[in-house]
């Protein structure tokens, strides 16, 4: 069977259109049905239903998708196996949402220009389903929080970034005291679901200060817009930039010493994707040392 034709079942089951998929593929929608019909045929069962200009994946289809994912995974990692001279193969990546928009393109720009012959599936999701699937062998490494419980002995974890909880604030507020800040003005509340959300709150128990709730809600950014907006001020993670453009904020450390949000790299040991993960843990470590340098 032509592995090819997987991978092009794959596409048009994902984007719902022989056209589309012609176009990722640099091929022609003529080429594309040849591939579908040629595999259908071999398989012995109708994959793919037309109606019209449009497509869905049939019962049987919908049968082996996923096993023709894995399948192509499984060749990229033989190929990367058999390769000892270069590396090359497709990494299983998770990132939580910190890590998503700040930390990883820098680390994947330079993982990309240094190994161009790995390709990188990248599945979002909050740290505590990532490590998860990373336990389990569905992802083979996760860009995460550092958990609050002890790991498996089939994991390991290098931390790449430290995060200390500073007081939001609009600029206008910047010469005033964080505690009274905390204790005055209404509170956007990082949730405290989140790990960073617990530890922002274990620091206004420590020191007594009880806050005026406001909002409470899991999204940094949309914090951040809420305090520029003058609806409170908040007690968040220093978290890696891009920010929202047009912010007028202050970012205040705190008075007392707080527990650090941290961001690093958990990953399987048994993954025969190691040497990738190892390029990952590598760019990671070059990434967030370039980012921690002076200017010059």
């Amino acid at each position: 069977m032509e592995t090819q034709f997987l991978h092009t079942f794959i596409t048009v089951a994902d984007h719902g259109s022989m056209a589309a998929a012609a176009r990722l593929l640099n091929i022609t929608p003529a080429a594309v049905a040849q591939q579908i019909r040629t595999l259908e045929r071999e398989i012995g069962a109708t994959l793919i239903a037309r109606v019209g200009r449009t497509v869905s994946v049939t019962e049987e289809g919908s049968r082996i998708l996923q096993r023709s994912r894995d399948l192509l995974r499984n060749v990229a990692d033989l190929r990367s196996v058999a390769n000892e001279s270069g590396v090359s193969g497709e990494l299983r990546l998770g990132a939580c949402p910190t890590a998503l928009a700040g930390m990883l393109p820098d680390i994947l720009a330079r993982m990309v220009e240094t190994f161009p012959r790995i390709n990188v599936f990248i599945k979002p999701g909050y740290s505590v389903d990532l490590y998860r699937d990373v336990e389990a062998g569905d992802l083979d490494a996760a860009v995460v929080l550092q958990a609050p419980f002890p790991l498996p002995k089939t994991c390991e974890w290098q931390l790449l970034r430290e995060e200390p909880l500073v007081v939001l604030a609009p600029r206008s507020m910047a010469a005033r005291d964080p505690h009274d800040l905390l204790a005055s003005e209404p509170l956007i509340r990082y949730d405290r679901n989140q790990w960073g959300g617990r530890q922002a709150d274990d620091y206004l128990r420590a020191n007594g200060i009880v806050p005026r709730e406001r909002f409470e809600l899991n999204a940094l950014n949309a914090i951040a817009v809420m305090v520029d907006r003058g609806l409170g001020v908040s007690l968040v993670p220093d978290w890696a930039q891009p920010w929202p453009e047009g912010l007028d904020l202050v970012r205040l450390p705190l008075p007392m010493p707080s527990e650090p949000r941290r961001i690093g790299i958990v990953w399987s040991r048994s993954s025969v994707r190691v040497r990738l993960v190892t390029v990952l843990l590598q760019e990671g470590r070059k990434a967030m040392a370039s980012a921690s340098s002076p200017a010059r």
